[in-house]
């Protein structure tokens, strides 16, 4: 049985009534609001045929028909067409994420807002793998005589702040030395290589007394790394999910945020997605508690280099075509934005 022009017609109107409207699509109901130039009887041997060819599905209670997956992989791959933001959207955008954002991490969080708020669906974001990320410098700032402010900055704009209690006291000059002497055995180097790399060793060739503070220091500053090496992930817009027909069933509900709260299972999952846009839907998931979602993932960029994932996770019945295009047009202006915040900082 061909896939012919009519039934992709019928098809692409099928998909698009439901997704907008939520209520299984009948013959009369396309008769009515499409001129497709064909009458009630005709639509509905059609609709017969598509469902037999697996795009369509046919609810107990009702007499229409919704999309199968295997639609909506058709609809994504081959009908769908890109929606172009307004002006309007593009400049609010923009505007939320440059407003008092210094740090990644920041930036991060705003994305996935702006995301959540836009789609009105759940939005998550991701900080960078430790072997994508690479760290650019280590400054060590002076608070008062026995203290002093460890920052640690990654290619990506990532940055790791800790406060250490020094067990004597060093001039700005040898905490300035050590920081230079830190960042030119580091730079370059992944937060995993660079815990494997004995810097200890390499301090104790300066002065003694900055081999001192190196072994002062360096616990405290290996902890930091290994902080850095945990992937963050941040979810925004959980609630929105109460805002589609689908999860009016409290069980579904339910399902869906156990599902998010298993937030390492559900990071490991996005980490291990490929680079680009990436839509899976339905029974494509490996996840049985994802059957019934679409996933919608995207890589972003800081400084020409690969940082993390963005997405939004919801019902199949998503407006992918609007969802993609604000995604798309996020991932393409995240790092601009970064850089008008003033988060970019020059090499050291």
């Amino acid at each position: 049985m061909d896939l012919n022009e009519r039934k992709l017609q019928i098809l692409q109107a099928i998909i698009g009534d439901f997704i907008h409207h939520a209520e299984p699509v009948g013959s009369r109901t396309l008769s009515k609001k499409y001129d497709m130039g064909i009458s009630p009887a005709t639509i509905r041997n059609e609709m017969s045929d598509l469902e037999e060819m697996g795009f369509l599905t046919h609810p107990h209670t009702s007499a229409g028909r919704v999309p199968s997956t295997k639609a909506y992989r058709l609809y994504v791959d081959a009908l769908m067409e890109r929606s172009e933001l307004s002006l309007d959207v593009k400049k609010a955008i923009t505007e939320r994420l440059t407003q008092n954002v210094s740090e990644l991490e920041h930036l991060i969080r705003q994305t996935a807002s702006v995301l959540s708020e836009i789609t009105n669906l759940t939005s998550f974001a991701m900080t960078p793998k430790p072997d994508d990320d690479r760290l650019k410098y280590i400054r060590f700032i002076p608070v008062d005589k026995d203290s002093v402010i460890l920052m640690i900055v990654a290619e990506s704009g990532k940055v790791s702040n800790m406060t250490l209690r020094l067990k004597g006291s060093y001039s700005e000059g040898n905490l300035d030395l050590l920081s230079k002497a830190m960042t030119y055995n580091y730079k370059g180097k992944t937060i995993s290589e660079a815990l494997a790399y004995d810097i200890l060793q390499e301090a104790k060739k300066e002065a003694q007394a900055l081999g001192r503070m190196a072994e002062d220091i360096m616990p405290n500053f290996l902890r930091t790394l290994e902080e850095m090496l945990n992937v963050q992930l941040y979810l925004d817009g959980l609630t929105n999910i109460f805002n589609t027909p689908e999860y009016n069933d409290v069980c579904k509900a339910r399902s869906f945020f156990e599902m998010l709260e298993r937030k390492e299972d559900f990071t490991k999952r996005l980490v291990n997605r490929g680079n680009g846009v990436i839509i899976t839907i339905g029974d494509e998931n490996d996840d049985e508690m994802m059957k019934d979602c679409s996933l919608i993932t995207a890589t972003y960029h800081i400084d020409g280099k690969l940082v993390g994932r963005l997405g939004v996770i919801g019902p199949t019945r998503m407006k992918y075509d609007q969802v993609t295009s604000v995604i798309e047009y996020l991932t393409e202006n995240l790092e601009s934005s970064f850089k008008l915040s003033g988060g970019v900082e020059k090499d050291e």
